[in-house]
């Protein structure tokens, strides 16, 4: 189990970073759905098996929520854009658990993270119905230099909306294509559909049967601590 929460938790974090603030900025409500893959992963097919494929992330006014399913975790984080602060709900299993991040705590996080250069390519791609962007975007991490194609639309958002992504945080619309990479772990998200519907403000809400938790407290009831 130990191993399993570490992979995971690693997964989810970068996944995260973006799709929580897909479109905050200009008026939208509704759900977009991501397909998740996986280029040049040295996973074998059984391993794959266990990785999300799909993550949907739902709008409504200042605030969104993505939902992630991995194996038997249930993984769901709100972000609240008015207050720049977020919380995570895991449901591990049948035990529920939330914890809170707040603008403070996602700016700590995001430190030493690296600089970002954008640079506009020109080229326009069409994805679930939106005409999109392409940006390449190079991380200057001590030296290191590490780049990332992304594909956005202006149309949906702008760059607020990806305030806690140390990426893709100077990209000025919402992200329907791009890539994460965590180590050795490359995920690739796609917008396959964009739907327009009122959602029922419940969803972004805490709901009353999870437990208030920090991730130091969650790592180490699930003995994250050791190897």
């Amino acid at each position: 189990m130990k191993k399993v929460f570490i992979v995971y938790a690693a997964l989810l974090a970068f996944a995260f970073f973006s799709l929580n603030n897909a479109c905050a900025g200009k008026p939208f409500e509704g759900v977009i759905t991501f397909k998740i893959t996986y280029p040049d992963n040295k996973y074998s097919e059984s391993q794959m098996a266990m990785f999300p494929k799909v993550l949907t992330v739902s709008i409504k006014g200042s605030k969104s929520r993505t939902d992630l399913q991995v194996g038997g975790m249930n993984t769901v984080e709100i972000t609240d854009y008015d207050t720049k602060s977020k919380v995570a709900l895991l449901n591990l299993m049948g035990q529920k658990y939330a914890i809170k991040q707040s603008s403070a705590d996602i700016e700590k996080e995001m430190a030493g993270e690296g600089t970002p250069t954008v640079e506009l390519s020109g080229e326009i791609k069409k994805i679930a119905g939106y005409n999109c962007k392409k940006a390449i975007v190079t991380m200057n991490n001590d030296g290191i230099k590490t780049t990332y194609e992304v594909y956005y639309s202006d149309e949906l958002g702008s760059k607020l909306a990806n305030f806690d992504n140390p990426v893709y945080k100077d990209i000025d619309g919402a992200l329907l294509e791009f890539v994460l990479k965590n180590r050795d772990v490359n995920m690739k998200f796609t917008a396959t559909s964009i739907e327009k519907k009122n959602l029922p403000a419940k969803d972004f809400e805490i709901p009353s049967d999870y437990v208030l938790t920090t991730q130091e407290e969650l790592k180490s009831k699930f003995g994250g601590g050791g190897e």
